[in-house]
């Protein structure tokens, strides 16, 4: 007989002192013999991360169960793979523990072009199980047809829409597609007419008598009005006084401010970090005696979300009725997609960079598609893909704030970012430290600054600011760019 892993041993000894199962672990007795909610167990595991079943354990305690029988219970989890769709073949073993007998069974993932697998004599609507937490949520039919969609690339983004026409897109975006894929792949598209570039990008489709009409990648992309075909293809963003949706003790309003932000991708994106720029707190990291005026979130992070739930979310007809969510709380922001991570996304491979999509016209397009943000920053809509997760985890570290936290649900997929702390000198108002160091150490990178540059990178009152900047031009360290009491007057290092 063989020897416990240690692994199980840790994770018997996590669930004693938590005094439940995990997402990867579930106990049962099975004393009585093999419970009917085995099944459902293993259902779950296989259509998420895979996982362990432990039984004759008590599911509270977490100790040998008595009267407990491991051979029988091993036979019986033997037979059971076959009582799923597709076939579910299972790691058996049996263990000594504690002076009893225990069974493991070790369920992998099912492939995800197989997926879900159910319970075969339940069928495939009542027999298709998630692990979630701690416990299995049987699938609702939208989640069962989410998980179908790996069996073959879903082609949502490419469907004509017949309503509307060429006239409903911006022709001013459709031209800056065209000619940076004349630029970029000039023996394809260099003599090719403008729709024909469009249609094989697939932003549009032939359509009667020789017109064309727009398809959803591209009416979400360049339209000027998408949620006039669409109306719930849209954000909705919302700020809450507190901490949750529920309406704050002592006061008579449940949120500050909620509206829909329409447009197309590019300028659902731009209005969104409108408003949360609007909403959000500003303060300060101290270096040396200069300040970097942050956010309450970083605002390219916050941008590189957006983008990721306007691109990847679920654009099939179930989808259309589901909105993407902007919820700003007083401790963290939410934004959630519909459809949860698709193909060989993961969390283990997201912050490689390996990323799949289930909108492969939307994405291409979104690569082509010029963006300007308030800051006349320019650029496309999307870039380097793949590095969303990767760019956001930098500046998050940049603001010294914690990571995100990631949330799959199958139906949706939710990224969280937790409202950055005040430092110790924003809370205490101290930022004179070691000034004549930073700003000499300023001056070198940037050449010269003004007084009022200097003023609003230190966070020092005018006349604070002058008697340094007079103090380091007596002593021979800096100098002034232009006569004295120039208007234009800025301060350079003095070259030695």
């Amino acid at each position: 007989m063989k020897f416990l892993p240690p692994h199980i041993q840790t994770a018997i000894d996590r669930m004693r002192a938590i005094g439940s199962d995990t997402q990867n672990f579930e106990v049962k007795a099975g004393s009585g013999g093999l419970p009917d909610s085995v099944s459902e167990t293993i259902s779950a595991f296989a259509n998420r991360d895979g996982g362990t079943l432990i039984l004759g354990l008590d599911d509270r305690s977490m100790t040998p169960v008595p009267d407990f029988d491991a051979k029988k219970i091993h036979d019986a989890l033997l037979r059971l793979g076959n009582d799923f769709t597709p076939p579910c073949r299972l790691n058996i073993e049996r263990y000594p523990f504690e002076g009893s007998e225990i069974v493991v069974a070790v369920v992998d993932p099912v492939p995800l072009d197989q997926r879900p697998c159910y319970i075969t004599k339940k069928g495939l609507r009542s027999g298709s199980f998630i692990r979630t937490g701690d416990g299995d949520k049987k699938l609702t039919d939208y989640e069962i047809e989410r998980l179908r969609e790996f069996h073959e690339q879903p082609a949502f983004d490419r469907e004509p829409v017949e309503e509307a026409t060429i006239d409903d897109l911006n022709p001013e975006i459709l031209d800056a597609i065209v000619q940076r894929n004349r630029e970029i792949t000039p023996r394809i598209f260099g003599k090719m007419k403008r729709e024909d570039i469009l249609i094989k990008l697939g932003a549009l489709a032939p359509a009667e008598g020789g017109k064309f009409v727009p398809t959803l990648a591209g009416l979400m992309v360049a339209g000027i009005f998408p949620q006039e075909f669409f109306p719930r293809l849209n954000i909705t963003f919302t700020v809450y006084p507190g901490v949750t949706k529920a309406q704050v003790k002592g006061q008579s309003i449940r949120y500050l401010e909620s509206q829909p932000i329409n447009g197309s991708i590019p300028e659902m994106l731009m209005s969104a970090i409108e408003q949360l720029k609007k909403h959000m707190g500003k303060g300060a990291l101290i270096h040396g005696a200069l300040r970097k005026e942050v956010t309450d979130y970083p605002v390219i992070a916050c941008r590189e979300a957006i983008i990721n739930a306007l691109q990847h979310r679920d654009y099939s007809p179930d989808g259309r009725g589901s909105q993407v969510q902007i919820n700003l709380y007083a401790d963290r922001l939410e934004i959630l997609n519909p459809g949860g991570l698709y193909g060989a996304a993961s969390f283990s491979s997201l912050p490689h960079g390996i990323s799949a999509t289930r909108n492969t016209r939307l994405s291409q397009l979104l690569e082509f598609t010029p963006y300007k943000d308030d800051d006349g920053q320019t650029g496309f809509v999307i870039e380097n893909r793949g590095t969303g997760l990767q760019q956001i985890k930098q500046e998050l570290h940049e603001a010294l704030m914690p990571e995100a936290d990631l949330k799959d649900f199958v139906s949706a997929f939710q990224i969280t970012f937790f409202k950055r702390r005040l430092s110790e000198t924003e809370k205490t108002g101290n930022i004179w430290k070691n000034f004549d160091a930073a700003l000499l150490a300023a001056l070198e990178k940037q050449g010269s600054m003004s007084v009022n540059e200097i003023i609003d990178s230190s966070g020092l009152s005018r006349n604070t600011v002058s008697a340094r900047i007079r103090s380091l031009r007596k002593r021979g360290v800096i100098e002034g760019t232009e006569r004295p009491k120039s208007p234009k007057q800025r301060y350079r290092l003095v070259k030695k």
